[in-house]
């Protein structure tokens, strides 16, 4: 990708970039916390306020979740925070076969590795790291102690929610010609100089603090550079491999074919 800065804005960039970081021997951890809103559409024109907050409410692990990434100069691995979930005593066993799995991403070799359970079955899903056609800005904000750039992205829809399956997604739908987008905002900050970031997302010269995509914000909330206690960063190993494709193939069949059988016994 080619990216046009400012010899201000690139000389800003330097100056920011703090020199530890640059030590061959590197390891941060980053939190982040997950927050979408729910589309009701007509339905919701129907409810009560009450109603749509105890909606809210009753769908709060699904809507609400928070994550780790822990990451060197390479390599990142990022996953939800199970802890928080095993304290919030709930539990959404349909909603987990399609929410993302552990996730291990290596920008050198431009590899990404994501565990995937779908009813008791383990997926090795390995692909190329996602295409971002990023385009950067000088407009900036501060997230913590981090000076953050922001970047903007348009990628399609279904290169974001491959993991994820409706009803909806149908032979028709696929056919379609048309290439349904999303508009992806992303904060990065310079001072954290490694091109990783949360799920999908990569691939700017910092690490990426912020994102907001759809009904959905993911933020940074507390970095840890250089813990005392390292933790192994390991590509997973376990599962079929798959790819990304074959893996919405697989899945929508099996969605297919539990319709159908339901279907039978009504």
């Amino acid at each position: 990708m080619r990216h046009l800065f400012s010899k201000t804005c690139l000389a800003f960039l330097v100056l920011l970039m703090p020199l530890p970081l640059l030590a061959q021997d590197f390891q941060g951890k980053a939190y982040y916390f997950s927050k979408s809103t729910m589309e009701l559409g007509s339905f919701g024109a129907r409810m009560s306020e009450a109603q749509k907050k105890q909606i809210q409410e009753n769908l709060k692990n699904r809507l609400e979740k928070t994550y780790i990434l822990t990451f060197n100069k390479e390599e990142s691995v990022f996953k939800e925070d199970e802890k928080l979930d095993a304290m919030s005593g709930a539990t959404d066993s349909w909603g987990k076969n399609f929410t993302p799995g552990e996730q291990y991403k290596n920008v050198k070799s431009n590899t990404l590795l994501q565990n995937q359970e779908f009813y008791g079955k383990q997926f090795l899903v390995k692909d190329a790291l996602l295409s971002i056609d990023w385009k950067m800005t000088n407009e900036t904000k501060q997230i913590g102690k981090y000076m953050s750039f922001k970047a903007t992205a348009s990628i399609p829809s279904a290169d974001l929610s491959w993991y994820d399956f409706s009803w909806s997604n149908s032979s028709e739908d696929e056919n379609e010609e048309e290439v349904k987008m999303t508009e992806v905002v992303a904060w990065y900050s310079p001072q954290i100089p490694i091109s990783q970031g949360p799920l999908e997302y990569w691939g700017l010269p910092g690490l990426i603090l912020e994102v907001n995509v759809g009904n959905t914000t993911l933020l940074c909330s507390k970095i840890i550079m250089n813990p005392e206690e390292k933790t192994k960063i390991e590509a997973p190993d376990k599962g079929k491999i798959i790819n990304k494709k074959d893996y919405q193939t697989t899945i929508a069949g099996k969605m297919q074919e539990m319709r159908d059988n339901r279907g039978r016994r009504n």
